[in-house]
């Protein structure tokens, strides 16, 4: 139980340096957000521009829940980056603590992050399209799919959190590539129907893939979860796969990275 209660107190400590991080860049911070709040206006304005109150919808959706996901991956898998940059990586991986705590105070802070940053978004593109009607809406299909995604996301990010940490002049750029790839395969914008054969099958491996369409199916047409069995169960399988698998492979990749002196290395 004492062990217990100090690896939940390493966490706290891990979601409580990122707020600071947070409030230190807060110019950033809000100039991210209004650029994110810029985007997807400008993506949802393409419906309005067509006089479709659906494809606005299938737009607005894409916009605001890629943009969610997009963050919970980045904060998890730039967690080595900034570490380096703020020049204390060789001193966190050295600390008395698990891994896991580290990972799991990064995951926790990014889900409230992005819930935040997206509610912001979603309030201001509601203000903006106030015909828009989503009485139909299932709420709760909404919400189980989003912390299916957050979790199948928060696998990949795990392993995208290697490439820093093995690349250290390369591995950010990595992660921004791969980060691209999902964004587009994943039908943000469009159906994946419209991709070539060879990208749809790439389309069935991200996870955003089944997020999107069960979050529009559920807010658009009201569909309940049990309709949605087929987008379901591939997250399940996803999110169980990835997040062991994710702590393995960055365990292994830490063990690599010590014994060969890439945390010193700043570039």
């Amino acid at each position: 139980m004492l062990s217990v209660g100090h690896e939940l107190k390493a966490s706290y400590a891990f979601i409580e340096r990122n707020f600071f991080l947070t409030r230190r860049y807060w110019g950033w911070e809000v100039a991210f957000l209004i650029y994110s709040v810029a985007g997807a206006l400008s993506i949802s304005l393409i419906g309005a521009d067509q006089g479709n109150p659906r494809l606005i919808l299938l737009l607005m959706v894409g916009a605001i829940f890629w943009n969610y996901l997009s963050v919970v991956f980045s904060w998890i898998a730039e967690t080595i980056s900034v570490e380096r940059w703020e020049g204390t990586l060789e001193y966190t991986m050295m600390a008395p603590i698990r891994r896991s705590s580290q990972l799991l105070g990064s995951v926790l802070y990014a889900m409230v992050y992005g819930l935040i940053h997206t509610a912001v978004i979603l309030v201001v593109l509601v203000l903006f399209f106030t015909e828009l009607d989503v009485t139909g809406a299932n709420p709760l299909t909404v919400v189980l799919f989003m912390l299916l995604g957050s979790f199948s996301f928060i696998g990949i990010g795990m392993i995208a959190a290697i490439l820093p940490l093995l690349y250290v002049e390369r591995g950010a750029q990595m992660t921004f590539v791969l980060q691209s790839c999902l964004l587009l395969v994943s039908g943000v914008y469009y159906s994946v129907d419209v991709l070539p054969d060879w990208m749809q099958v790439l389309s069935r491996l991200s996870p955003a893939t089944y997020v999107l369409d069960g979050v529009r199916k559920g807010l658009i047409d009201g569909a309940p979860v049990t309709a949605l069995a087929h987008n379901v169960w591939p997250l399940i399988v996803m999110g169980a796969f990835l997040i062991p698998f994710g702590l393995w492979a960055f365990g292994k990749a830490e063990k690599y990275a010590k014994r060969t002196g890439k945390l010193k290395r700043v570039g």
